[in-house]
């Protein structure tokens, strides 16, 4: 696909872009924050229903399905690993084939597929054949095969269905402003803040609400309402359709098709002798020339040719050491969900006499201080450093990636003090060997780590979307918020392999650092082991991000101008 932002012609349409009609687009009936709009209520809904299905999988894991914890664990994060990588797959097929509209429906569809199945689950007998203990909350019976078999194709259904719909959305939001339009290209920089608030308010509300519905009324409901919700989304996201700007996707395919075509030839020029490969030059020369003209732009030239995919592949490849310098942050982000909620477990939970905060409930601290830190950041941090930097985004976006990065590292650093003081709290009260009874240490001494950890997000998460939307060539943006995507499916890899091989290594010594009684553990052992991490990787980020070089949009300009 082309850029949003590619330029402007004399009567006042934007170039390259059309109308859902074909026609070229009118700045003023199309695009802008109208159009965008429809498509930031699509992407909440989207977190919605995605938070809805993964925020509470593992209780449902461990829970009705009969799972032990450890094989629950596993099982999530290679769900999640998968959800987050498959992006990767999604974002290549919209740019070279479906474009990023078509992608956006179809995985809709997908979706609404996908969660209705995973309720229709909820309800497959277990059969009365099937093995059933009596337990303090009544008569559980072990699920069937059928029943666990359609739950995981429903659950990888809903994974496929988020590959590709994750990197399209926000790509084809931010097409809908012009990069070339000083106004637009201040839109834009602020559509990502708000694009991000959006999806952690909808991450807020599922935290609170399905968590209830799942625990205390209903799985059945409480992965149908998702279901519900992603309907919804689609019809709203129909409804923009004649307000949207689109881009051609380009007929002969994306990055990996064209590799395979470049390799193709590579082969077949390896098997020809000299002659036979000059007169294929002669030919191919001949044949490609009459497609290339003064006002077309150098990358849609390059397109056409093997030198075309060399340069993109160049282009990606250039962005791989930001790519690997970010992947101890997503490492660190996983934690907030898995041993910083057996933290608070352990803590006096209590407020007033009769409500008991579920621990799981603290992450919505990470989503509360992203909804009330980006209209700051974008309202007040943005304009004054605007004034000193001159800047229409205030700082660059690696500068945005590298403060959330340091913020990470601050938190993982509070939270290994606050595990030490954790344990200390446990020895000096005789409670070491008593992991079911609450430490008398208030679970507010985690908050400072988890609204550390939102902080980071609205500087790093932010700016990990906008760089690789803004940096990748321009015709592959799907396939570049893929990439910051699989930043985190990677991460999450990692993180699971990480303990694997700790668990192993200290059990092996004595007593694991993740020991079933946390009293006895030394999860703050890895948390300092993840803060010296984040710091090498610090350094290491600062080092490439100095010399990084931003896409010269400026000959971009000058070009499709001339």
């Amino acid at each position: 696909m082309a850029d949003g932002g590619a330029g402007v012609v004399a009567d006042g349409s934007v170039a390259e872009a059309v109308d859902h009609r074909g026609r070229p687009a009118s700045r003023a009936s199309t695009g802008g924050w109208k159009s965008a709009s429809f498509i930031i209520a699509v992407e909440i809904a989207e977190r919605f229903s995605f938070y809805g299905v993964s925020a509470n999988l593992i209780t449902y894991l461990t829970g009705q399905l009969g799972e032990g914890v450890a094989a629950a664990a596993s099982a999530l994060n290679a769900w999640n690993g998968t959800a987050q990588l498959l992006p990767l797959l999604g974002g290549a097929l919209a740019d070279a084939w479906l474009g990023r509209y078509r992608t956006i429906v179809l995985a809709s569809l997908i979706y609404i597929l996908g969660l209705g199945m995973l309720a229709f689950s909820t309800f497959l007998s277990s059969g009365g054949h099937h093995q059933c203990t009596t337990t303090a909350g009544g008569q559980a019976c072990a699920p069937s095969t059928l029943q666990v078999a359609f739950f995981y194709a429903s659950l990888y259904i809903v994974a496929v269905a988020q590959g590709g719909h994750k990197p399209c959305v926000q790509a084809f939001g931010a097409d809908q402003f012009d990069q070339s339009d000083p106004k637009e290209s201040v839109s834009r920089s602020s559509f990502f803040n708000w694009w991000y608030f959006g999806m952690c308010a909808g991450t807020a509300v599922t935290l609170v609400l399905l968590s209830y519905v799942q625990d205390n009324i209903g799985w059945g409901l409480g992965f149908g309402i998702p279901c519900a919700v992603m309907a919804a989304a689609l019809a709203v996201f129909l409804l923009g359709t004649r307000t949207y700007r689109y881009y051609v996707t380009n007929a002969k395919g994306g990055l990996f098709a064209r590799a395979a075509e470049a390799f193709a030839e590579w082969r077949s020029r390896r098997k020809a002798g000299p002659l036979e490969q000059a007169s294929q030059e002669r030919d191919r020369a001949a044949a490609e020339a009459p497609r290339f003209s003064a006002g077309v732009d150098e990358e849609d030239q390059a397109v056409v040719s093997n030198a075309g995919f060399v340069k993109e592949a160049k282009a990606i490849l250039r962005l791989f050491p930001i790519w690997a310098t970010c992947l101890i942050y997503a490492v660190a982000f996983a934690q907030s969900s898995t041993f910083f909620t057996k933290q608070a477990a352990t803590l006096d939970r209590r407020i007033g006499d009769h409500f008991k905060v579920p621990p799981a409930a603290l992450q919505s601290f990470i989503s509360i201080t992203i909804v009330v830190f980006i209209p700051i950041y974008d309202r007040v941090i943005v304009p004054v450093s605007r004034r000193y930097s001159g800047k229409p985004s205030g700082i660059t976006m690696l500068q945005r990636i590298g403060a959330g990065m340091f913020l990470s590292l601050l938190s993982m650093v509070i939270a290994a003090l606050v595990e030490t003081r954790r344990l200390r709290v446990a020895r000096d009260t005789g409670l070491v060997d008593k992991p079911n009874v609450p430490l008398p240490m208030s679970l507010w001494w985690m908050v400072p780590q988890y609204v550390l950890f939102g902080a980071a997000d609205v500087f790093t998460m932010v700016g990990l979307q906008e760089f690789f939307y803004d940096q990748v060539p321009d015709k592959l943006r799907s396939l570049g918020l893929a990439l910051y995507l699989s930043i985190f499916g990677v991460g999450s890899f990692i993180s699971s392999a990480l303990v694997s091989v700790i668990d192993r290594a200290t059990t092996a010594r004595g007593q694991s650092w993740f020991s079933n009684n946390l009293n006895r553990g030394h999860v703050d052992y890895f948390y300092w082991l993840l803060a010296a991490l984040s710091a090498l990787e610090l350094l290491a980020y600062v080092f490439f991000a100095v010399i990084y070089k931003y896409k010269n949009k400026g000959a971009v300009h000058a070009s499709v101008a001339g």
